[in-house]
């Protein structure tokens, strides 16, 4: 009896999964997104219920050779005891395009359920017939054995605009075009985009091949990197070339009979190919505001403050969001007049954003951490941001609220001072002073005859005063005698200059990220060039720099060791060995010497 029951069960819990529906009914269109005229290609439905009454729309542009061919697939799941049944219906029609062009074919309907179902549009490009086959060539052997045509295996640098402003971004692919049977890759060599800042786009690591019309003819098309651009300098910047070793295999015997077949003979051949350069105009900025932050794109700012009712040597951070589509990575920290009486820190950056084809999308957020250290009201005013938007060609100010703080005294043994938000520290210090007690304690009290002079309290002195003197004499002497070693002094003070600009990428440093090291090194240059060169960064560029460091009276061959690291900065992201502890180690050496000896030289 037990084992009826428990068979029972079973057989129920099959039957209840076999009967459940999916939630959705889905009803999609499907074809070739290029075909050649004259050639056969399928049109297919795909209804995941059994369905009646389909419906075609109009298909003017091509002749229905056979159809509908229909058939029905069911599949069975069974997932920690749960079963499911999916069906899927299939209707295929063969078609036969009657002349050359791009062709939208409406959505078709079914009825399935009691109700209407629409699927999608799809759109065919019809091209010219060739004799040459897009697949490969594999069903006839190779006219020239170990030669490749050009025409048949090529490699290109799209770029979805060529002209663009100083910081706009541009999205450049990388695609592989080919009439031959690919069978891999021996070598890429991909070009480091000198002159712009890239970030990838994220894509299958397989590269899966689709069909393509180029010039006419189909090709299978494999898409092997996608990257955002954006340029650092103005003028004529060129993508170098992409160099490709590709793998193709090629069947080199001809048949003579049908039982050659079996025998054909197939060779993998080696082709290496090129692109082309690709050349983009880059448009410099309109004259910028005197707050300008760099930021190229379109944004939105918001702010929030942790509290307004804090006590004195209480922390307060005032957080400033930056949202949007652009160059989110290159923005600099919008500056904050806190009030005088506040001490500052640096902001804290951080970052969340994603690459995708329309641009840098997310956001950058700068945290000021102040800290009041007298009661009283004060007031944090509007911060405001400056962009530029290219699609406008104008500056955008984006401004936040002000916040009023107000500071109270804290606990503890702090002074009693209030202090007004107008006044800075160097006027208020003697607040609460200006009015002084009468002093109540004994004095002592001295005979007339009693003289200080010649007493022993008298020569004590004199002597430690006399000691004072020839120890600040001498000390003195030791630091002329280093200051006339004018080298020994700059090498002392470069070795500073050039830790404190790269104090940021040591700290990154053991962190092993190389991305953000190379950056916060980059960044590291260009931020020392502009203090020293009195340039802003936003009008640096390795041209204008290399320029007014020879007329700094700077050695050419370092100029070229300064040139040469930032071209390494940029080209090790994408280098095989650029994210080793090694590599950025010796990057980080390398950048110390060559700043403190540009400390030195430029005069």
């Amino acid at each position: 009896m037990m084992k009826k029951k428990t068979l029972f069960l079973l057989l129920f819990t099959l039957f209840a999964g076999l009967t459940a529906r999916a939630d959705d009914v889905r009803f999609s269109m499907s074809a070739p997104n290029v075909v050649e005229l004259g050639s056969q290609f399928r049109l297919s439905f795909v209804l995941n219920t059994e369905g009646e009454n389909l419906k075609l729309p109009e298909l003017n542009d091509f002749d229905v050779l056979m159809g509908p061919s229909t058939s029905n697939s069911t599949s069975i799941q069974m997932i920690n005891g749960k079963t499911t049944r999916s069906v899927t219906f299939s209707y295929t029609y063969i078609l036969q395009a009657k002349k050359e062009g791009k062709f939208t074919i409406q959505p078709a309907t079914i009825d399935a359920d009691g109700k209407t179902y629409t699927s999608n549009p799809v759109t065919i490009q019809v091209v010219k017939g060739s004799s040459k086959p897009a697949g490969g060539g594999v069903d006839k052997p190779a006219a020239t054995p170990g030669h490749i045509d050009s025409k048949d295996l090529f490699v290109k640098v799209d770029v979805n605009r060529k002209s663009v402003y100083k910081g706009e971004h541009l999205v450049a692919t990388i695609k592989i075009y080919s009439r031959v049977n690919l069978s891999g890759f021996d070598d890429i060599e991909l070009p480091n985009f000198e002159g712009f800042w890239s970030q990838d786009i994220d894509i299958p690591q397989q590269i899966s091949l689709h069909r393509e019309a180029y010039n006419g003819e189909i090709y299978n098309v494999g898409t092997l990197k996608k990257t955002i651009l954006f340029p650092q300098q103005t003028g004529n910047i060129t993508i170098k070339p992409v160099k490709i070793v590709a793998l193709v295999r090629q069947r080199i015997q001809q048949p003579q009979s049908v039982f050659d077949d079996f025998f054909d003979q197939f060779s993998t051949v080696k082709a290496t190919v090129f692109s082309q350069p690709v050349t983009i105009d880059v448009k410099p900025l309109p004259k910028a505001p005197a707050n300008y932050s760099g930021g190229v794109g379109n944004f939105r700012l918001e702010s929030s403050i942790t509290a307004t009712d804090v006590k004195a040597n209480d922390a307060v951070t005032l957080k400033l969001k930056i949202s949007g589509n652009g160059n989110l990575k290159l923005i600099d920290a919008p500056k904050v007049d806190f009030p005088p009486d506040f001490d500052t820190y640096d902001p804290k950056n951080t970052s969340d954003f994603k690459a995708t084809e329309s641009g840098l999308e997310g956001s950058t957020s700068f945290e000021y951490l102040v800290i009041p250290r007298h009661a009283g009201d004060f007031t944090i005013p509007a911060v405001n941001f400056v962009y530029f938007n290219p699609a406008t060609g104008r500056y955008v100010t984006k401004t936040t609220k002000s916040y009023d703080l107000h500071v109270e005294k804290g606990a503890g043994n702090q002074s009693n001072t209030v202090v007004s938000s107008g006044l800075s520290k160097e006027d208020v210090k003697f607040l609460g002073k200006d009015i002084r007690y009468i002093k109540t304690d004994n004095n002592q009290l001295f005979q007339r005859n009693d003289t200080f002079f010649g007493s022993v309290n008298f020569y004590l002195i004199y002597l430690g005063g006399a000691f004072l003197v020839l120890i600040f004499y001498l000390f003195n002497m030791k630091r002329i005698r280093e200051n006339a070693n004018l080298a020994r002094v700059k090498n002392r003070k470069a070795s500073k200059v050039a830790m404190k600009h790269l104090k940021v990428a040591r700290g990154v440093l053991k962190q092993n990220d190389a991305e953000t090291f190379y950056e916060a090194v980059t960044r590291a240059f260009w931020g020392y060039l502009s203090d020293k060169l009195t340039i802003p960064v936003a009008d640096l560029n390795k041209e204008r720099a290399a320029e007014a460091l020879l007329q700094r009276s700077v050695s050419q061959e370092l100029v070229d060791r300064f040139i040469e690291t930032l071209d390494t900065c940029e080209f090790a992201r994408f280098a095989p060995g650029g994210g080793t502890s090694t590599a950025m180690n010796e990057m980080y050496d390398k950048a110390v010497e060559v700043m403190s000896r540009m400390e030195k030289e430029i005069k």
